[in-house]
């Protein structure tokens, strides 16, 4: 891969799917959300900090959520609701709602800022 590609596999056959292009910021990390044919994905590039949400089908990004100064290290939808976390190396962790580009919240930790909810979405 190269990381300007994310790369879309059927998991019952694991056969190749299609590849949908992200030549402009490339591909660090991507979830799916509770909607199939949408996406999160930050960028890799050294220039735009920024996470996308991206429809699948269309090719189109549907919300940009900007804010980070540094590269987004972890990425994590909540499995109840469309909201989300994420995490820099600008020592921040930022709540989103995938339905906003607003941040709803944000905290700065020391250290890595890896992040997860817990089964209920409800603590991370």
């Amino acid at each position: 891969c190269d990381d300007r590609t994310i790369r879309v596999y059927d998991i019952e056959d694991g056969c190749h799917h299609k590849d949908v292009p992200c030549k402009k910021y490339g591909v660090n990390l991507v979830r799916f959300t509770h909607h199939n044919d949408h996406v999160l994905l930050a960028s890799k590039n050294d220039q735009d900090e920024s996470i996308r949400y991206l429809a699948l089908k269309e090719y189109q990004f549907v919300h940009y959520f900007g804010g980070h100064r540094d590269k987004v290290e972890s990425l994590e939808m909540n499995p109840t609701n469309d909201t989300f976390l994420s995490g820099s190396a600008d020592g921040m962790v930022r709540l989103w709602d995938a339905r906003t580009h607003v941040c709803q919240g944000q905290l700065r930790v020391n250290g890595r800022a890896g992040v997860a909810f817990d089964p209920n979405g409800i603590v991370f």
